[in-house]
């Protein structure tokens, strides 16, 4: 007599999920929507003309500061960087937070800058804080106190 013979059985497949319809008109899809990028399209909607065609000179990690609410009329980007920037926020924060490219933030902030809506901080450079020598001398002179 043989041995009985096994089977392999085949795992069944499961059903794939029908993708999720684009959001907003023109399948723009808002910041954080399911990892999915913005349309280019929506990019260049948010950015319009910038007046001038001057952008600011902003670095990556340049802090930005809200000094006001955002008005009515500002678009969702808008509105959603001035409550981030309540305190205050490097521009590459602002761009990951939003999960919008640099470029674009850059406008927005440009735009946002000429209403006086934020404040732009420069960063604060090595060379300009004291040296560490002189740092150490005064704790060990407040020790000695």
């Amino acid at each position: 007599m043989s041995p009985p013979q096994r089977r392999r059985r085949l795992p069944k497949a499961a059903p794939r999920p029908k993708p999720a319809p684009p959001e907003g008109p023109g399948g723009a899809t808002g910041p954080g929507a399911q990892g999915r990028p913005r349309e280019p399209e929506r990019l260049y909607v948010v950015t319009g003309q910038v007046e001038g065609g001057d952008r600011a000179e902003l670095d990556l990690v340049t802090l930005i500061v809200a000094c006001a609410d955002a008005p009515p009329t500002a678009q969702p980007e808008q509105s959603a960087l001035l409550r981030l920037c309540q305190a205050p926020m490097s521009v590459a924060e602002v761009s990951a937070y939003l999960n919008l490219p640099f470029s674009v933030v850059t406008v927005l902030l440009t735009e946002l800058l000429t209403a006086e809506l934020v404040q732009a901080r420069a960063p604060i450079v090595r060379a300009e804080l004291p040296d560490r020598s002189l740092l150490e001398a005064v704790m060990h002179g407040l020790q000695k106190l």
